[in-house]
């Protein structure tokens, strides 16, 4: 008998050591922190290192780490260091969301940061609200991550519709066409962009003359710049990638067809400008949501872009400075700023909360970020620059694309 008890004693015991052990370890869960130790923050990003948008992930993340590096070389933030675990993904959306999910799952990161592209970040958002994790600076400016008002997802730039808004705006009022065509990537950006522009078109009582588009990936234009050039259009809205921006502009040339090339941010002005070359002299504009980086380095106090310039130089001197490079430094920058105001105590509500509460934090020249409850978009400002001797300057005299003013 006492033999009986003591089995029933021990088997007792035994039992609420394994009961208790899942509600420990389910409290130490819940009070741990995502991607968050003493020393370290741990961020995932996932965009196009390699393939045809190639261009823009490299450069984002450049840019990007340019100004992480630093800050590490600083001692971080509240002392943890900053590590960012980059993916690509090829700008193709099924791979962008296979590496979401081994970020959040098994690479257990605090939040998810510089991400490129539209069809690439769509596909993600159901994850951010199943796994509450914020998303912080996206090379895209779609709509979709902008309305509904999503709260974990904080933009930096101005959205696609600002830019198409501005840039048709210059285009009736201050050149008077009345023509304006849209080519487009057959996709969730490309869709946003001639959105974007059929709405800018409907103040003035318009609607694009011509559509044409190509497939993701592809440089195949040929229908689409048929479709257009039968439009007789004066002016061409382009929401597309480098080379099959550069390709249909190219083309256009050899048909005799040369109407003003507006391009959005997206396309990537320094590749673009590349693939065109420096003898090429089509009237090509680009709207960009950056300053151009000054090409010394040299700036006033707080100058962001001058800052950039100055750093991408001593970690990447191989890179020229870029637009695109740029953006990603300025994502960073915010992100930094985040995690300094939201204390030592770090977590993913309290980092938002941070964010929302960044008030005219200057940049420097023309860079000057706000965000609020219901504004997770820190700028609204768009630049625009014209293709001159093989690289994009900034204009702001229209009349110099009226025909024969260059």
């Amino acid at each position: 008998m006492l033999r009986v008890l003591r089995h029933l004693f021990l088997f007792v015991v035994v039992s609420l050591l394994f009961a208790c052990e899942p509600g420990d370890k389910a409290k130490e869960r819940a009070d741990r922190v995502p991607g968050v130790s003493a020393t370290e923050i741990r961020l995932g990003s996932s965009l196009a290192i390699t393939g045809h948008a190639g261009y823009l992930g490299t450069q984002t993340l450049r840019g990007a780490m340019a100004c992480i590096r630093s800050v590490n070389e600083s001692g971080g933030v509240h002392g943890r260091r900053l590590t960012v675990l980059a993916e690509d993904d090829f700008y193709d959306p099924p791979q962008c969301l296979a590496n979401t999910q081994r970020f959040i799952i098994e690479n257990d990161v605090f939040a998810l940061f510089c991400y490129v592209g539209t069809p690439t970040t769509v596909k993600i958002l159901p994850l951010l609200e199943e796994a509450k994790i914020p998303l912080v600076g996206v090379f895209t400016g779609a709509n979709a991550l902008r309305e509904p008002f999503n709260p974990y997802i904080i933009n930096i730039r101005a959205s696609y519709y600002q830019e198409t808004q501005a840039a048709v705006r210059h285009l009736v009022k201050d050149l008077g066409l009345r023509r304006i065509a849209v080519f487009y990537q057959f996709d969730a950006y490309g869709f946003d962009g001639l959105v974007g522009t059929e709405l800018a078109l409907k103040e003035f009582r318009m609607e694009p003359v011509g559509r044409g588009s190509y497939v993701r990936g592809t440089r195949n234009v040929t229908d689409g710049l048929e479709r257009i050039i039968r439009s007789r259009a004066e002016a061409v809205v382009m929401v597309g990638t480098y080379g099959a921006c550069a390709q249909f502009i190219r083309s256009a040339e050899d048909r005799g067809f040369n109407p003003i090339f507006y391009n959005v941010s997206f396309v990537g002005a320094e590749e673009l400008a590349r693939r065109l070359g420096p003898e090429y002299h089509a009237r090509v504009i680009m709207s960009q949501v950056v300053p151009p980086p000054p090409e010394d380095g040299r700036g006033g106090p707080g100058d962001a872009a001058a800052e950039y310039v100055r750093l991408l130089g001593k970690y990447y001197p191989e890179d020229p400075p870029s637009f695109v490079g740029l953006e990603g430094f300025l994502n960073a920058r915010i992100l930094v700023e985040g995690l300094r105001k939201a204390g030592p105590d770090l977590t993913r509500p309290g980092f938002i909360r941070a964010i929302r509460s960044i008030r005219k934090y200057s940049l420097g020249r023309d860079m000057v970020i706000t965000f609020g409850p219901e504004d997770h978009q820190g700028s609204d400002a768009v630049h625009f620059t014209v293709l001159e001797h093989g690289r994009f300057v900034p204009f702001e005299d229209w009349s110099v694309l009226e025909q024969g003013g260059r």
